[in-house]
């Protein structure tokens, strides 16, 4: 396990940059090994283990935006980036949590949708709450998993829209899978399948399965 008390060049997801002031949050990089058939939902097993920590130090109840955003009332308090390396039987897991960052203290461009743990929660004690969840959710059997992130699901009913690398879609009528390059689309989340994977019901009467890629809420039109 690493940690760092400042990060000024981090590296989150999609190729972003993540940041933080000295003393203001846990950033937490630890080596999983080896890796297990179980292991195929740690992209979904370690945001529910930072739910648990961040409830642990605080009042606050914990959602996660799929597949790896931790979120307090609607805005983003953690972030997770894993990086495996099967054929070697490993994985790094990179978490970065928001303890006691200052609203003003945050990026321009993320003071609407960023938070803290805030109160009396301190970086020592999220970190020792984050080892012990942790330990118990790189453990957990799947269908553990996918209970407890269904359970925790911001998406789930909300329209959204989505950019993905690859994504397939089920045809309501036809039942048949397809595939293809790049793809944007919007619709209603219907939760997660048992892959992992985000199921979108679309206005053309298709399913879209998102794998990768990302997903942003689309602001509803009344």
């Amino acid at each position: 396990m690493v940690t760092a008390d400042e990060q000024r060049a981090g590296r989150g997801r999609q190729g972003r940059t993540w940041s933080a002031p000295a003393g203001g949050a846990l950033l937490y990089s630890v080596i999983l090994r080896p890796l297990e058939e179980r292991h195929l939902l740690l992209p979904l097993a370690v945001p529910l283990a930072v739910c648990e920590a961040v409830e642990g130090i605080s009042s606050h109840q914990c959602q996660v935006k799929w597949p790896n955003d931790v979120w307090i009332n609607g805005r983003k308090c953690a972030g997770v980036l894993i990086e495996a390396r099967p054929q070697d039987g490993w994985a790094v897991i990179g978490v970065g949590l928001n303890i006691s960052i200052e609203p003003g203290d945050f990026p321009e461009e993320l003071r609407d949708s960023a938070i803290s743990v805030g109160g009396e929660a301190t970086v020592a004690e999220a970190l020792g709450f984050l080892n012990s969840t942790l330990a118990g959710w790189t453990q957990a059997e799947p269908e553990q998993v996918l209970a407890a992130f269904r359970d925790r699901d911001a998406l789930l009913g909300r329209e959204i829209g989505w950019t993905s690398a690859a994504v397939g879609t089920e045809r309501a009528a036809a039942g048949v899978a397809e595939h293809a390059g790049a793809a944007t689309g919007s619709g209603v989340a219907e939760g997660i399948d048992e892959r992992g994977n985000l199921i979108v019901a679309t206005d053309g009467g298709e399913r879209a399965s998102l794998g990768s890629g990302e997903v942003h809420l689309r602001r509803v039109k009344r």
